[in-house]
């Protein structure tokens, strides 16, 4: 059995490496392992592009952010010096890079295992033609294009910058997060499309930098996978602490270069959001345009017209195996499922241990991650975190659920950390008290996630968990939950 990865330095395709690397050999499930990728260089999105780097650049934003909000502290803040924060970035990113190329790498060594470094495509079904690079960074001598007949094939070659369909759009300059992380001067003044994860995470870098701001959301409120009660608290920060002209409920109509070499974004609001509110068209003018606006699926190259797969909504099953072909699996951001690093980890095991129960005629197993999601929104001082469900997704199930909810400026240690916005809420179920989730837009909220991914993972009873946090630290708001949620039940 020969099984071909292409894209093997993303996490997920090393997880799946990593995972069927030791069932590869004489009297083994597979005989061979060719791992494919030609990352320039080698790493990763999360690394290279993605979570690492923008929270290296997030920590400057938030240290001048405490800086500036701190009335103890007298005079002028820093300024960011974006050489300086980009030099450091830079070299922190090279060495995680280099830690991954070299992981993949070791796996590469072992017998039955090669790594090319080139591009790997589609030619039939489970035929597959490698190019390899010339530079001899893979394991094998070859230079020359070839085809491999493989039994498995997994894809596993990340998400691309989408670029909307958006009038204009070909015709003007912009800035996507890799090229914020790279910069060393940032313009003036600059309109933000899109504002999910992306937006929310680098508008406050971009403010503390100096940038005047002025965000598009479509709709009543950012934060989608929250209760609205945290999206609107998110929006008064942003409004408040960043001075960000946020448009709600506004659409963008078209865009084109202005003569001074700016953009101008022509955009449709839409009043309070409702159908019967009559739209108003605005015209915003900037030095730059900043795209946010989410990544697709990077499958340009794959050679998928040679085929039966069809790369659309649903193309890839539970168990990460393509709904038209059997011996494909698809993991990571280019299945469409959820673009978050941890989750293609997962989906990469899941899916590694599923080719092996094919290969034996077992069973496949689907996968259901549980809901983890950390957004360092906020510069990183107001991140946000949901495990599990929150009260919406509770009604959405028809669970019988009881919420609890708890202000941070109610705990006096977030007073002290001079860090006293944002919110928490607690859901369980109401008749047994097992904990189902947690939302927090607070200070240190990614450091509670963990606690609460496991008391939501275990189904632990909220009457079981300690309410004592050591004193003054900031998982007092959590013992604030637990206690409310105990004396609701009682």
């Amino acid at each position: 059995m020969h099984v071909v990865i292409i894209g093997a330095y993303g996490s997920a395709g090393v997880a799946v490496a990593e995972r069927l690397s030791s069932h590869v050999g004489e009297n083994r499930e597979l005989d061979r392992l060719t791992l494919v990728d030609d990352g320039e260089p080698g790493g990763g999105l999360c690394i290279l592009r993605g979570c690492m780097p923008s929270k290296e650049v997030l920590s400057a934003a938030s240290h001048r952010y405490q800086a500036r909000h701190d009335e103890r502290l007298v005079g002028e803040p820093p300024e960011m010096d974006l050489d300086a924060v980009v030099s450091r970035k830079d070299e922190h990113i090279s060495n995680f890079a280099g830690h991954r190329r070299s992981a993949v790498h070791s796996i590469a060594e072992r017998d039955g295992v090669e790594f090319v470094h080139g591009t790997g495509a589609f030619v039939d079904d489970h035929r597959v033609r490698i190019d390899p690079t010339d530079d001899g960074r893979g394991t094998v001598d070859r230079r020359e294009p070839y085809e491999v007949d493989a039994d498995y094939v997994v894809v596993a070659t990340g998400s691309s910058v989408n670029v909307p369909d958006l009038d204009g759009i070909d015709d003007v300059d912009f800035l996507t997060s890799a090229d914020v992380l790279d910069a060393t001067e940032l313009p003036d003044s600059g309109v933000v499309m899109g504002f999910g994860y992306v937006g929310i995470e680098l508008v406050p870098y971009l403010a503390e930098a100096g940038v005047d701001l002025t965000v598009v959301e479509h709709d009543d409120r950012p934060l989608d996978e929250a209760d609205p009660e945290f999206g609107e608290e998110l929006l008064s920060m942003y409004r408040e602490e960043w001075d960000v002209e946020v448009l709600t409920n506004t659409h963008e109509q078209s865009v084109e270069r202005t003569d001074d070499g700016g953009v101008r974004l022509h955009v449709e609001h839409h009043g309070d959001g409702s159908a019967l509110a009559e739209p108003t068209e605005r015209v915003v003018d900037a030095d730059e345009l900043f795209l946010f606006t989410g990544r697709r699926p990077t499958v340009d190259r794959l050679g998928l017209e040679h085929t039966p797969l069809e790369p659309e909504e649903g193309w890839v099953e539970d168990t990460m195996r393509a709904r038209d072909d059997d011996r494909t699996f698809v993991v990571g951001d280019v299945n469409g499922k959820e673009p978050i690093l941890h989750v293609a980890k997962e989906q990469g095991y899941a899916a590694a241990d599923n080719i092996l129960a094919d290969v034996r005629g077992e069973p496949l197993e689907e996968y259901q991650p549980l809901h983890h999601h950390v957004m360092f929104s906020g510069a990183a001082v107001y991140p946000f975190a949901r495990v599990g469900h929150s009260r919406r997704t509770a009604e959405k199930r028809d669970l019988d659920y009881l919420a609890v909810s708890r202000e941070a400026a109610d705990d006096g240690v977030f007073k002290t950390k001079n860090a006293s916005r944002g919110r928490a809420t607690l859901v369980v179920d109401a008749a047994d008290g097992t904990v189902l989730g947690y939302q927090g837009l607070h200070y240190h909220a990614d450091v509670m996630a963990k606690t609460m991914q496991v008391a939501v993972k275990e189904r632990m009873d909220v009457r079981d968990l300690p309410d004592r946090a050591y004193h003054p630290t900031t998982p007092e708001i959590l013992d604030g939950l637990f206690r409310e949620a105990k004396a609701k039940l009682d």
